[in-house]
């Protein structure tokens, strides 16, 4: 990587993508703080700059190809380029969830956002990545994403509540994530998808049971992996998720 390494971080003015930027900027990286809020992500700036992070705002709405765009420029002009990518920014869609009486804009909100957006932005920040010497690219999914889990087990604790948009668009994510590393292989560009755990975030009302900084730990290994190091999986903290 270049002698500062460069990161963004979309959705990263508060909970566990706040606590990615911070984890990362700990390292002595520059950090992008990706948010569409302008209050918010200069507040989350403000904080992480006065605890010694280099960071710096990106006004960023995933689901909008200007608003990406201009990020695309904004990161380049401010750093010079682009080495790792945490693709965090997520919604619910809004709940209840339960399939035969849902909301489908519950459904077209959480794709739109948690896998169109994901795409839209890796897309756009792919120029400035391929540059890099060893770029990164981790996209933040979830254990409920998981078929394995959700057809193994009936535990909320495990699945989450029933959710026909937010959970799907978890696994959607993850196999995105694999074609992605699948069309990527010959490149240096390691892409893996990451399961923060039940962490307490106003995503689930603050009922998880992990901190935000516990859950962004995952993904600050993915991003910091060496050359060899995977590319196509899904990991926690224990280490493979099952798909």
């Amino acid at each position: 990587m270049s002698q500062t390494t460069i990161a963004l971080v979309t959705g990263a003015n508060k909970g566990i993508g706040y606590e990615i930027a911070a984890g990362l900027g700990a390292l002595g990286w520059s950090v992008g703080v990706g948010a569409r809020d302008d209050a918010r992500r200069e507040a989350a700036v403000e904080k992480l700059r006065a605890a010694g992070v280099d960071a710096f705002g990106v006004p960023l709405d995933v689901t909008d190809d200007t608003s990406v765009t201009a990020a695309v420029r904004l990161v380049e002009e401010r750093a010079g380029g682009l080495d790792v990518l945490v693709n965090n920014a997520a919604v619910t869609g809004g709940m209840p969830q339960e399939p035969t009486t849902v909301d489908l804009a519950a459904v077209r909100t959480a794709v739109e956002t948690n896998v169109i957006g994901v795409i839209r932005v890796t897309n756009a920040m792919l120029p400035l990545l391929r540059r890099s010497a060893s770029p990164r690219i981790v996209n933040m999914s979830s254990g409920v994403g998981s078929l394995t889990r959700q057809t193994a087990s009936t535990d909320e604790r495990t699945t989450g509540p029933l959710s026909v948009a937010y959970a799907p668009s978890k696994t959607f994510l993850n196999a995105v994530t694999i074609q992605y590393a699948k069309e990527l292989r010959d490149t240096n560009i390691l892409i893996n998808a990451a399961c923060p755990g039940f962490v307490a975030t106003d995503l689930n009302g603050f009922r998880g049971v992990r901190t935000p900084q516990q859950g962004a730990a995952i993904a600050v290994r993915l991003a910091t992996l060496p050359n060899d190091g995977p590319t196509g999986g899904f990991f926690e903290d224990a280490g493979v998720v099952p798909w």
